[in-house]
């Protein structure tokens, strides 16, 4: 005789399922554990490896602006002593990469020299003060050396 009866499965059918591979756990006893990845730990230590790189790159740049910075200040006072030398008298044509020496007179014109102010000898510096020592660069600025 045959049992006319259909099978019924006991298992609830919300824990059953025809297509196992879309589980998002292991279906069999021997399948790998598959645990769920932790977005907001995934996240924080990605946010804070981004933030780490882009600090340390912010630092660089920072430091290149200073860099920058320094240089900029030195080019415009070379610029300003430039200036205040090529105001000054001189009587002879100043050679590149030559150190000159420029001095104040008692009506507080400036002259450039050839003379150091050591090397007067016995009678002294015939000028009211002696202002600096400068060499004359490539660009035709001057670079202070006193």
């Amino acid at each position: 005789m045959k049992n006319n009866k259909e099978f019924i499965n006991p298992i609830d059918k919300d824990k059953i399922t025809d297509k196992p591979h879309t589980l998002p756990y292991a279906h069999t006893v021997g399948g790998v554990v598959i645990r769920p990845i932790d977005k907001g730990k995934t996240k924080s230590l990605a946010v804070e490896a981004m933030h780490k790189q882009t600090n340390s790159q912010l630092k660089q740049i920072h430091e290149q602006m200073t860099l920058l910075a320094e240089q900029a200040k030195k080019i415009q006072k070379r610029i300003e002593i430039s200036e205040i030398i090529y105001d000054s008298e001189i009587g002879f044509k100043p050679l590149i990469g030559k150190t000159y020496h420029l001095y104040q007179r008692y009506d507080e014109t400036t002259l450039l020299s050839v003379v150091g102010p050591s090397e007067w000898g016995i009678r002294g510096c015939p000028y009211n003060q002696f202002l600096s020592t400068a060499t004359l660069l490539s660009d035709h600025t001057w670079e202070i050396k006193d």
